[in-house]
């Protein structure tokens, strides 16, 4: 299928996949320390002053469907075949998907002060989101006409779906205020690569089942960014045709009780696109023809297209990227007098800056020396139960983790991928999706020492944030 055709957004976002990853929180390893700009990443009298992932990607992508038409999808892609019994016509029954990727292309930070107060890091990421509903009714088109009884039907097709991929390139800097707070930020340069939005505010559709075609009006709106020519490779390079700019903020706080209590601000940000890019604002009639044939999908999409593409605007738009607030509490428990094993929860809350989405987690390492396993679980606004698994190799010069937070989704849809029958496929299951990250970084240079250990003198200095509270307050050094 062609990507701008509707109801093939399960396919379209299996390519371009999306995330968001838990299981990094309080592991101290590169990757947190940017994602949440108060977290440590050095630890003194262990670690090298500089940690490098050398170009290797550190990346997560996720994807998840959730709806009647879960089974018709799959089958489509697995057995080119569509499974429509689960579907249900004229119901008003929709179907969600949405995730996200993020991958690490470059970290680098470095460790500044002998006193362990600041950290300095910089980073190039290429990211991706996006999410949508679409409905029963639309899968079912592209099986023909037999699951229509009717003639005629109004919105059924109100379909709505968006998406966008940029680069963000970011510096960052970490302080450590005394030994119960630190404040971490995080500043990026926004580039974007692409972006596509279609909404269908109302449909109506007029089988002629005799002629096997139909009679479609569609209204709406469709924006898209500008891509010179047809989209390639090339067009995921760096330009600044996009340019946006973001921003995080991360604080950390330890109590007397020995919890660790993080709030972060996440990828508050924007992209302004192209003052070339099309608005179409739509509201006309269209044919899809040989409903019945092997040809039915490029039948639906250039009929669509000759309706999303009608009455453009050349110009410029501004779009939000998917910016989060998260909470945390954290607290260490060593579970053997020996101080081998030890026990890290992390309860999270995540809440969506610009959209609804909310999601829960409790992560669960157990530790053992430079080994740590992680059991993830997490709920979110659409009543999706998620449990991941982590395996993390950590020591102070090297750390590697592999994972997925979904990983009895992704064991599920690989199963029935390999399947040579299509009634293998789940027609029941709450919600198709699937999750993958892994992440390696070295440390290398001198070892950071302690003051009191220090084999040169220490100089002690305080970074730029304590300084400044510093002078506000009158404080002593």
């Amino acid at each position: 299928m062609k990507k701008t055709l509707l109801v093939s957004c399960l396919i379209l976002f299996s390519l371009k996949t999306f995330a968001q990853q838990f299981s990094q929180y309080n592991t101290g390893t590169l990757y947190d320390s940017f994602e949440n700009p108060a977290q440590k990443s050095f630890i003194t009298d262990t670690s090298q002053r500089y940690a490098f992932n050398f170009f290797v990607p550190n990346f997560n992508v996720n994807f998840f469907l959730s709806g009647n038409a879960q089974a018709t999808l799959k089958t489509r892609a697995f057995f080119n075949l569509y499974d429509t019994r689960a579907l249900k016509i004229d119901r008003g029954k929709y179907n969600h998907f949405g995730g996200g990727a993020n991958a690490y292309l470059l970290m680098f930070k470095a460790f500044q002060s002998l006193n362990g107060d600041t950290e300095i890091g910089f980073s190039w990421q290429l990211k991706a989101e996006g999410r949508g509903v679409f409905s029963d009714e639309s899968i079912a088109l592209l099986n023909g006409t037999s699951a229509f009884v009717n003639d005629n039907y109004s919105d059924i097709f109100n379909d709505s779906y968006y998406y966008q991929t940029y680069h963000q390139i970011s510096f960052s800097y970490r302080e450590k205020f005394n030994k119960q707070f630190a404040f971490g930020i995080k500043v990026s340069a926004l580039l974007g690569i692409e972006y596509k939005n279609l909404t269908i505010d109302h449909s109506y559709v007029a089988f002629n089942k005799v002629s096997d075609t139909a009679s479609v009006i569609l209204k709406g709106k469709y924006t898209s960014s500008y891509i010179p020519g047809s989209f390639n490779a090339r067009d995921f390079l760096p330009t600044f045709r996009n340019p946006g700019a973001a921003i995080s903020v991360g604080t950390s706080y330890h109590t007397d009780d020995y919890f660790n209590l993080q709030a972060n601000i996440k990828d508050l940000g924007f992209i302004h696109w192209s003052k070339l890019s099309r608005v179409y604002n739509f509201n006309s009639r269209t044919g899809f023809y040989a409903l019945s044939g092997a040809a039915r999908e490029d039948s639906i999409t250039n009929g669509l297209n000759r309706i999303i593409h009608g009455g453009g605007v050349v110009q410029s738009f501004v779009t939000p990227i998917n910016g989060r607030a998260e909470v945390s509490a954290n607290k260490s428990y060593w579970i053997d007098n020996d101080h081998l094993l030890r026990y890290s929860p992390t309860l999270i809350a995540s809440k969506e800056l610009f959209y609804t989405g909310f999601t829960g987690a409790l992560v669960n390492p157990i530790s053992y020396k430079y080994y740590t396993a992680t059991l993830t679980t997490t709920y979110d606004d659409l009543r999706m139960f998620n449990l991941g698994l982590q395996f993390m190799y950590k020591t102070p010069k090297l750390e590697f983790y592999i994972g997925s937070d979904r990983i009895t989704q992704t064991r599920s849809l690989a199963s029935q991928a390999r399947s040579i029958n299509p009634l293998t496929v789940d027609t029941n299951s709450p919600f198709t999706g699937a999750d993958f990250f892994i992440g390696f970084a070295l440390k290398f240079g001198p070892v950071i020492e302690h003051p009191m250990n220090a084999s040169t003198v220490p100089l002690g200095e305080k970074g730029f944030f304590g300084r400044l509270i510093g002078r506000i307050f009158k404080t002593k050094d």
